[in-house]
């Protein structure tokens, strides 16, 4: 070839190499975003009625569906993306009435009951109770407000409105006020004759638990002390509640580095008066502390047998106790954990997920477990390589209801005759006819092991075509550019298919949309996380109090390094939340190995985000070890290292940011700015944390995406 023909050679356009615009690569993740995402799944106490709500594009509605056929049923009619989530979803007991709450952003660590509005309209949706009937109709909403419980008659809703309780009849009537009593009410629950309301009242240090009956002058309080009585339950005949007591806050100061057992105990009362009897004091070590992620799942159920939950064994496992005293029974043996635990309406069985079931790797996915009230012997009722969770039983008995996902397909609502247990039907598959479920890949299971010896567990997106159907190092893989996936939490794990909360699915649709786009994906679930036992899920020196998770997150970037499909200088690391943290960790203290990233509303300084240190900052009365926790608290965040950040990073955030703080990026930012560090920002006004709009949803990952394209793919 002359010069001249390869100097026209090497001008001529290459049309099947060119690149997407940027443009194009942020509106490429609309496909991949477009599923319809199930939650808020209840059932009537009686027959066979459900109901849940589905975030289709933004358009929140209410669905129901009515055995034996199930057919579903669009109930509400809300047709734009307008940010209002639909939670506290409730069949009357008579299923006759859907009561929900729309508006607010009820995954927020604070302000959750205040109106979200991030399409800049002058007049905010205030959060508010609707009703509806089941039959069909038109939403009428009877007041702002939180919480609704329905009484057992069907006729009447009491919900929370300015920390107080507020009530309203079903069927016509104005909501008013029922009684005010100082502190922040919650915990609502009517007595099984719908006689009296059963509630906590929050007072900062303690809490007490009071009966209000409709129509009287006083408040009934149960057993009253300087703890934080709380979870009250009622006996099935009423006479009785048990609750879980736990120590008001106060004491001299103690280590701030040192992990303390956190007590609790379970007490049974009469509620005609008298004194508490202790029926479960828990036992006073690590694993014996008080479940804060998934609460006690305290339940009083048939046969006087009183359930709750417990990490005691190093799992997170149902256990059971006679109301009536004795040892407690473990139901749930085995290497798992327990979460979204219901009863039934006859309260003889609960139905939960768990990760377990006969393939090994179902420790990275979810399945729906049941077990008697009484005895030990969880039974796995859904199993393969799908994913299953938030279990509900109808009020007949008959039917499980769930939620329904495989790798490629998005969630569903699925109903499983428990008489026959044959293969669950699925409801609303017309919501997926156009969802591309071909160009999503099957994750693969990764366990390495972290420098001190912790084994980790994570998922692998290879791109599709990569060697033998995209087998890891197959014959004929490309070295590709790779990318770190880090959940926020942190107590989360993510799994070998669709997540369960829409935030996650939103991250686990990302990472399809990085593979489709030629990058390697890990996913990796690092100490902190659930899923794995107590010691993994509470690992010591971790956090502000020394960071040891950054050790797993390092340690599976050099697991990608080590790889012969993956381009060791190309390897970029992003998350939301902690994994925004954690991000921006990996990129001050490891630049030679990170090479860009995009932090979505990270926590960057742990002194100035740890209440508990600000507060303690400001006593007379220090605790022994205040200043090694407060400089431990600083070389735990990623500001701390700024001096040796040098790749590029892309933040993001919403500025209604209700989990953490707008300024922890403001300060960052500027941090960045002083420092020289190459960086681009995207905030999104009047969005929260969880990107309630689904436009800007869609903004929000796919500019994470384009900014991995043109940093790690130029």
């Amino acid at each position: 070839m002359d010069m001249r023909k390869l100097l026209l050679f090497l001008l001529t356009p290459l049309v099947g190499l060119a690149q997407p615009s940027p443009s194009e690569i942020v509106t490429g993740f609309l496909p991949f975003k477009k599923y319809p995402f199930p939650t808020e799944l209840t059932a009537a106490a009686t027959g066979a009625r459900i109901a849940w709500a589905m975030n289709e594009e933004g358009r929140r509605n209410v669905y129901v569906a009515e055995g034996p056929d199930f057919a579903p049923r669009k109930l509400t009619a809300f047709t734009m993306d307008d940010a209002q989530e639909i939670t506290s979803l409730e069949i009357s007991d008579d299923g006759q009435w859907v009561v929900f709450v729309r508006g607010g952003d009820h995954g927020a660590n604070w302000d959750d009951d205040l109106p979200v509005d991030p399409g800049g309209g002058t007049e905010p949706f205030k959060v508010q109770v609707g009703i509806i009937p089941f039959s069909g109709g038109t939403v009428r909403y009877l007041s702002e407000g939180d919480e609704p419980v329905i009484s057992p008659d069907s006729k009447r809703v009491v919900f929370i409105k300015g920390g107080q309780v507020w009530g309203s009849a079903l069927d016509s009537g104005v909501a008013k006020n029922l009684f005010t009593t100082r502190g922040t009410v919650g915990s609502l629950q009517w007595s099984p004759d719908g006689k009296r309301l059963l509630f906590v009242a929050g007072r900062v240090d303690h809490s007490v638990i009071g009966i209000y009956t409709p129509g009287s002058s006083t408040i009934k309080w149960i057993a009253p002390s300087f703890s934080r009585n709380e979870s009250p339950k009622w006996s099935g005949d009423g006479g009785r509640i048990v609750f879980v007591r736990r120590p008001g806050t106060g004491g001299a100061p103690d280590s701030m580095l040192v992990r303390k057992p956190q007590p609790w105990s379970i007490y049974t009362v009469d509620t005609a008066g008298g004194q508490p009897t202790l029926l479960y004091k828990a036992p006073a070590t690590l694993r014996g502390s008080y479940p804060g992620d998934e609460e006690s799942n305290l339940y009083w159920a048939a046969g006087n047998n009183i359930v709750f939950l417990s990490y005691e064994d190093g799992w997170q496992h149902l256990y059971a106790v006679s109301a009536h005293g004795g040892k407690p029974v473990l139901l749930t043996p085995g290497k798992f954990m327990c979460e979204q635990v219901r009863i039934s309406a006859d309260k003889r069985f609960l139905v939960f997920a768990v990760n377990t079931g006969p393939d090994p790797e179902d420790i990275d996915r979810r399945h729906i477990g049941m077990v008697s009230v009484d005895k030990p012997g969880a039974g796995i009722v859904t199993y393969g390589t799908g994913l299953e969770w938030t279990p509900v039983v109808s009020g007949d008995g008959r039917t499980l209801a769930f939620f329904s996902a495989t790798a490629q397909r998005p969630p569903l609502p699925a109903v499983m005759d428990m008489g026959a247990w044959a293969r669950p039907k699925l409801l609303c598959e017309d919501k997926i006819a156009d969802y591309p479920v071909d160009k999503l890949v099957t994750p693969k299971q990764v366990v390495f092991t972290s420098p001190d010896g912790v084994v980790v567990h994570a998922q692998l997106f290879m791109p599709a075509g990569d060697g033998a159907g995209g087998t890891p190092g197959g014959v004929g893989a490309a070295r590709r550019p790779a990318i770190v996936y880090l959940h926020g939490g942190p107590p989360r794990q993510m799994l070998l298919g669709w997540h369960y909360s829409d935030y996650y699915a939103n991250a686990y649709a990302s990472n399809q949309y990085l593979a489709s786009l030629g990058f390697v994906v890990l996913s990796v679930n690092y100490r902190l996380g659930i899923g794995y036992g107590y010691e993994f899920h509470q690992a010591p020196k971790s956090g502000q109090a020394g960071a040891a998770e950054y050790t797993d997150v390092k340690a599976g970037g050099e697991w990608l390094r080590r790889q012969s499909f993956v381009d060791g200088n190309r390897i970029g690391i992003y998350g939301g939340s902690y994994g925004g943290y954690l991000t921006a960790m990996g990129l001050a203290r490891d630049s030679k190995l990170f090479a860009a990233g995009v932090d979505f509303h990270g926590v960057h300084d742990m002194v100035a985000a740890r209440g508990s240190l600000v507060a303690a900052r400001d006593r007379y009365e220090k605790a022994p070890d205040f200043d090694l926790a407060m400089k431990t608290a600083w070389l735990s965040s990623p500001v701390a290292y700024v001096s040796g950040w040098k790749s590029p990073v892309l933040i993001i955030q919403g500025d209604d940011d209700r989990n953490v703080r707008f300024n922890q990026s403001v300060d960052l930012v500027n941090r960045l700015e002083k420092q020289g560090v190459p960086y681009e920002t995207l905030m999104i006004v009047d969005d929260t944390h969880h990107w309630m709009r689904f436009a800007n949803a869609v903004t929000v990952y796919g500019s994470a995406a384009d900014f991995f394209v043109r940093k790690l793919k130029p």
